[in-house]
């Protein structure tokens, strides 16, 4: 097991997120997503370690754009169809952070890699 230099921030969306989604291609009842559904797709990211709750607050309100784009992006890439304005407000409605201090990696065989997102990778992932 090693200790990752980073913290960590579980991204979770809210109902008026997963609301968000269901309007974007509307189905009828049992079609549409539930918040169960949605959160099954929640995203952990790495950020600097954080030492106390003032600090993360204000690197969580630094990065707010980037992470509301990017949960939006993962279920449109078309921007013109997210909400506006893309703001804090916005940002508390959908989403739910949900901080760790400590980072660990239990895979002591393979060794961490750092690669850049690459949006061809993502979809293929999604497709499979």
């Amino acid at each position: 097991m090693k200790l990752l230099n980073r913290s960590a921030l579980s991204v979770k969306p809210t109902q008026a997120f997963v609301d968000w989604i269901n309007s974007l291609e509307p189905t009828v009842g049992e079609d549409d997503l539930t918040l169960d559904d949605v959160e099954r797709e929640s995203t952990i990211y790495l950020i600097p370690e954080m030492d106390t709750p003032e600090v993360l607050a204000a690197y969580v309100r630094e990065r707010h754009l980037d992470l509301l784009e990017n949960e939006l992006s993962a279920w449109e890439e078309d921007s013109r169809q997210w909400p506006e304005p893309l703001d804090w407000s916005l940002f508390e409605e959908f989403l739910i952070v949900e901080h760790s201090y400590l980072a660990l990696d239990l895979d002591d065989e393979v060794p961490l890699e750092i690669s850049e997102i690459d949006d061809g990778l993502l979809l293929e992932t999604e497709e499979d």
